[in-house]
């Protein structure tokens, strides 16, 4: 439990660390939309108001002229609008002309050319029309405000469109931006900078755009710039940002870091463990349910930390089968039992070592070389080792496996299933294993209760393992009533706390003398001979 807890807090850890980073790039995105967006609307208005601002004054000045003059093309007329080309820094000419386009007069005394680019538009609740003409060489498109009298007499006056020119306007501009004035029904009268890539975009994403209207004018502005243009101006803010995530994921990893160490779940440092040693060989015993004798021991583990503390391998098997630290930590094991039993396996040849193995190493070879090398230079013989497999993780029927079991077999090691009937197995699963013991898993044998007659999955594992004549072993044996049911359903063999937990090797050793006697040549030499004496 506390594995899996450490490796949820180490993965969302991990995640929180590195979430800052990954989303500056999204923030700083998002910042650069809103703010470049707020610019470019800055932009528009601003146009929009110049477009508006001189469309009103020369509409004031063509009023102010016609109210001020009796009548047309008279000096006075003539007057009046010099006067008010002279005071305004955007009107051109104030023309009076007929509906087939012959002028009559103008304020200047010289004929006026122009072409119209759009209709004739209304002005919303003015008498007024608007026509976006071409005047004279202006190289800005400008505004023609007419009104007529009658059918035979109109009134014009000349504005450009924007004061200043397309040329200043184009240098206000970034490189890449584009603006446009259009009419609002779509048709182009003004851009500035190249708007085919914008008409050509596949999403909206893809440019900072905005728009605005010049007052009752039929007239709108358009800008756009392309986002990753408008992304570069912000390169000194992107480092400072990615400047502060870095340092805020590095803060948050250490905290989890040391969270994790808080927890106190060893597998944080089970690699570094395993290479100092820390994860000892801790032996039970398997005990004769007929004689008491005892036949031999699993070997299990223990991580014994520097500071005296005992974890219980329930802690850290699964890390270690996952991360594949099980398979050096079952070869240090391994040493650790040919030096712990080398002797005491000599003294007694009869006795079984099981070490467990982990479906990994069914999957390389080499555990047999491992084994090979290990005890062929010590006193255990391989006839004395059972290396066990669990089923809670079935192993693929591939050649490797089979190469594995035969190794072992070919060695003179036996093979036993641990947790029997709790995962995979089946009797054609068990024939293909050619398992030589099977090790009956407590939660059976803790349906044996006081009183029990009867045990039917129990009574099933037995005899499956009967019929396939293999050796049985029952584990988590923990009451009287336990071991005399399996006794009597024809159990030999049994492992529990009935009978001893798991034992340093100092304390297994004196249980195992205090049970037998020493049995090597030179003590049966002596026996005879004390015997015959």
């Amino acid at each position: 439990m506390k594995s899996r807890y450490s490796h949820v807090l180490m993965l969302f850890g991990a995640l929180l660390a590195f979430l800052p980073i990954i989303a500056v790039d999204h923030l700083l995105d998002a910042y650069v939309r809103v703010r470049e967006t707020a610019v470019a609307q800055q932009a528009v208005s601003a146009v929009t108001a110049q477009i508006e601002t001189g469309a009103a004054a020369a509409l004031d000045s063509l009023r102010a002229v016609i109210s001020e003059s009796p009548s047309f093309c008279t000096p006075t007329f003539v007057s009046n609008a010099q006067r008010k080309i002279e005071g305004s820094l955007s009107l051109k000419q104030i023309l009076v002309e007929n509906s087939d386009g012959v002028q009559y007069c103008d304020a200047i005394g010289r004929p006026v050319t122009y072409s119209p680019i759009s209709d004739r538009l209304p002005l919303p609740g003015q008498p007024e029309t608007i026509t976006v003409v071409k005047y004279g060489t202006l190289d800005m498109p400008a505004l023609k405000i007419t009104q007529s009298y009658g059918d035979t007499r109109e009134v014009s006056a000349f504005v450009p469109l924007l004061p200043q020119g397309q040329d200043a306007l184009q240098r206000g501009l970034q490189a890449t931006s584009m603006m446009r004035v259009v009419l609002t029904n779509g048709t182009a009268i003004l851009t500035v900078g190249d708007a085919v890539p914008f008409e050509r975009r596949t999403s909206s994403g893809q440019y900072v755009f905005a728009q605005g209207f010049a007052g009752e004018l039929p007239l709108k502005v358009e800008y756009a710039v392309p986002f990753a243009m408008a992304r570069t101006g912000y390169a000194d803010l992107d480092i400072g940002m990615t400047t502060v995530a870095c340092l805020f994921s590095a803060v948050v990893l250490l905290i989890s870091l040391y969270l994790v160490r808080r927890t106190r779940v060893p597998a944080f440092d089970l690699e570094r463990a395993i290479g100092r040693g820390e994860i000892k060989p801790y032996y039970q015993p398997v005990i004769n349910l007929r004689t008491g004798e005892l036949m031999g021991c699993e070997v299990l583990c223990r991580w014994e930390k520097r500071n005296g503390q005992i974890v219980s391998p329930g802690a850290f098997i699964d890390y270690a089968e996952t991360t594949g630290l099980a398979i050096p930590m079952t070869l240090s094991l391994m040493q650790q039992v040919k030096f712990d039993l080398s002797e005491l396996s000599k003294d007694r040849p009869d006795l079984k070592i099981s070490i467990n193995l982990f479906e990994g190493h069914f999957r390389d070879g080499s555990i047999v070389e491992d084994v090979q090398a290990i005890f062929s230079n010590s006193a255990i013989d391989f006839r004395q080792l059972v290396f066990e497999i669990t089923e809670r993780h079935p192993l693929a029927n591939s050649a490797i496996a089979n190469s594995v079991i035969g190794g072992l077999h070919a060695l003179g090691c036996r093979l036993a299933l641990d947790d029997a009937g709790t995962g995979h197995s089946n009797l054609a699963y068990l024939g293909t294993l050619g398992v030589d013991i099977i090790k009956i898993d407590r939660v059976f044998v803790d349906m044996v209760k006081p009183g029990t007659t009867q045990v039917p999955v129990l009574d099933g594992l037995i005899t499956m393992a009967q019929d396939l004549n293999c050796e049985i072993v029952a584990e988590g044996v923990e009451t009287e009533e336990q071991a005399l049911y399996l006794r009597s359903h024809g159990v030999v063999q049994a492992q529990g706390f009935i009978f001893a937990p798991a034992l340093r090797v100092d304390a297994f050793k004196e249980l195992v003398y205090a049970l037998h006697a020493p049995k090597n040549p030179a003590s049966a030499e002596a026996d005879v001979t004390a015997t015959a004496a």
